[in-house]
């Protein structure tokens, strides 16, 4: 059975600023799956997730437009499992000569769903074995963020700073 997913977002650990995709279980327990990821990938998923459309498309761009060239579409992807601490996901495609699946890294399959409005699902198996529970995450807006900056400095005085 497979797991419908939602992508929280691509942070970077610290101190190696390597960047972790972040995927959330959509129903309860609400299981993470972090999986690391390379650079070109984290900013090809950031670019999606802000809406950016370049001039010339982009080969995460380039390649939803093949697979709808060639009279099919990206149903939904699954991360299917984890060996040896590798990742392994899968394209579902429908077309006229029915459904195909085509293996691909975690990465390249959620930058595809995003740009392709598919689903992203996990295996029970792989949920089962690399998903965490933690507790949820507010996500605050960079312009509620930028509210409480401007609060902080407008409440400090210069006797908050001491002699």
């Amino acid at each position: 059975m497979n797991h419908e997913l939602e992508l929280e977002g691509v942070r970077l650990e610290v101190p190696s600023n390597v960047p972790v995709m972040m995927l959330r279980e959509v129903a309860a327990p609400r299981r993470v799956l972090p999986i690391y990821i390379g650079g070109p990938e984290a900013s090809s998923i950031h670019y999606a997730l802000e809406g950016v459309v370049p001039e010339r498309p982009l080969t995460h761009d380039l390649l939803v437009n093949v697979i709808g060239d060639l009279g099919s579409v990206l149903e939904h992807v699954v991360i299917t499992e984890v060996r040896d601490q590798t990742y392994y996901a899968e394209l579902h495609l429908r077309g006229g000569g029915g459904e195909q699946v085509v293996s691909c890294r975690p990465s390249d399959a959620v930058a595809l769903a995003l740009r392709a409005g598919s689903s992203i699902y996990a295996s029970d198996s792989l949920l089962d074995a690399a998903g965490k529970v933690l507790p949820e995450t507010v996500v605050e807006s960079e312009e509620e963020i930028l509210d409480d900056f401007r609060d902080f400095i407008n409440s400090i005085r210069p006797e908050d700073f001491g002699a």
